[in-house]
Order: C-alpha cells, then structure tokens, then sequence
C-alpha cells in the first residue's frame, strides 16, 4: 500500500471538511493509507505544507485540497497561480505527484457546492494514478 497526505485549507473549514470526506473515500478506494491530514490557514501556505510532506519516506504523494474564492481585487488570482506553480515545482523536485484539489482561482459561492466533490476525488485519483505509473 501507498501512502499520501493531504494538506487542506482551513479558510473554509466545512466544505473543505466535504473535501476531506470525499478524498478519504477515494483513498481507501484505491487503496492508498493517509499518513497526514495537515491544516494550514490558506492555499499560500499549502505549497510549504506539501513539501514538508513530500520529503517523508513513507509518502509516495500529496494532494492539496481548499477555495481560492473570488474576491474584489486581483489577490485571488495572482495567489492562485503562485500556489499552482510552485505545486508543480514541488512535483518535479520530488518526483512524487501532487494532486490539486483547488477550487478557483476565482470561484463564486454559488459554484462551490457542485464541484466540492468532483474536483477532491480527481485529485486523489490523480495522485494516485501517477503513484501507479511510478
């Protein structure tokens, strides 16, 4: 069995929770053990979180779950590209995959529900797709 962990935003504490419900399920699916559930206050801080969990030996990958929302000014944006981009960076420094489970940049509350859990199942699926590659 493979070993992942999670990094979760805690900004929006329920439906990342729904996040997390569906990600264990898929998990447990594959058949993939979660050795971390890490919650940090935002998607910037998830990138550092990730890389914590990407140098363990007992983890073959990471996922990285939470809501970039829209905001009056730029700020979700730009973070949102910074987190995707060094998500990837962390990928190829480790070799070990990273699935991303972030909702936005810039989704509205009215479009939060529907993909809370399509987009953490694809994450984990993803992961857990390119641990079997490996």
């Amino acid at each position: 069995m493979s070993n992942i962990g999670i990094v979760l935003g805690r900004f929006h504490r329920k439906e990342v929770g729904e996040m997390l419900d569906e990600a264990r399920a898929v998990a447990a699916r594959r058949g993939l053990g979660i050795v971390a559930e890490v919650w940090v206050p935002g998607s910037m801080e998830k990138p550092l979180a990730i890389k914590r969990l990407l140098m363990r030996d007992d983890v073959a990958g990471a996922v990285a779950l939470g809501i970039i929302e829209r905001g009056e000014t730029e700020h979700g944006n730009v973070m949102g590209h910074a987190v995707i981009s060094s998500l990837i960076d962390l990928q190829l420094q480790f070799m070990k995959p990273v699935g991303v489970g972030i909702l936005g940049p810039g989704i509205n509350p009215s479009q939060i529900p529907p993909r809370i859990r399509p987009y953490a199942a694809a994450a984990v699926e993803a992961c857990a797709d390119l641990i079997e590659q490996g």
